[in-house]
């Protein structure tokens, strides 16, 4: 039995249904439909199998699921440079929101400073969901002990018209206001970031339940009207 009809035998109609909704950018035909805790199960049974590491040579995937499935593979390898490589080299397939918010292998996480120089490289890319990706990275990793005023910088520097990036920068610094206010509030108060992603920033802060009423009320007030 092939990946794919290993997974199709997994597929919930149903959750099909709902989630081909939530991912605009995706052919329904390609969704399966399979929920992720169900999916992360198999990604850790299937690891360990030769069939994996030739599956994770196997770019294009075909179908929604085997690009998360992919994903899940990457995420449990142990070794820095090879989470790298395989990153690098899926990091052009990826064609949603989904896919490339799920993918944050612990390997990344413990080590900070060999990943920094690549997620650099990555907000200069001209590919939708790498730049989303490395933005992902900055909201996930270096929003706390590892924080540096560099990074939002960086971000507030982004300009792109591509829903999917200037929703995460907005994602970004909204994270950012709850845990790094004081030097976050400059960028919101100076209007640094594009329109579009102050304003989501914005938003995104006042439904925030971290942030405080007085706050929001500030926040609503930096609006920018919208050409």
């Amino acid at each position: 039995m092939s990946v794919s009809e290993k997974l199709l035998s997994m597929q919930d109609k149903e959750y099909k249904e709902f989630h081909s909704r939530l991912m605009p950018t995706v052919n329904p035909d390609l969704i399966i439909g399979i929920r992720v805790p169900q999916l992360r199960k198999f990604a850790k049974e299937f690891s360990k199998t030769d069939e994996a590491t030739a599956f994770l040579k196997e770019l294009p995937h075909r179908f929604y699921e085997e690009n998360n499935l992919h994903a899940f593979l990457i995420e449990q390898e142990k070794d820095f440079d090879t989470a790298l490589s395989l990153t690098e080299e899926f990091l052009p397939f990826i064609d949603n929101w989904a896919t490339c918010d799920l993918l944050r292998p612990k390997v990344f996480k413990k080590n900070p400073d060999k990943l920094l120089p690549f997620i650099y490289k990555w907000l200069s890319s001209n590919k939708t969901y790498t730049v989303r990706y490395a933005i992902g990275l900055l909201l996930s990793f270096y929003l706390d002990e590892k924080f540096d005023p560099e990074h939002l910088k960086r971000v507030a520097d982004i300009r792109s018209d591509e829903y999917y990036v200037y929703m995460m920068v907005a994602w970004y610094f909204q994270t950012a206001l709850v845990k790094q206010y004081d030097s976050t509030i400059p960028y919101i108060t100076g209007r640094r970031l594009s329109v579009h992603a102050h304003n989501k920033a914005i938003r995104k802060s006042v439904e925030s339940l971290k942030i405080p009423t007085d706050t929001k009320k500030y926040l609503k007030t930096l609006t920018v009207k919208e050409k």
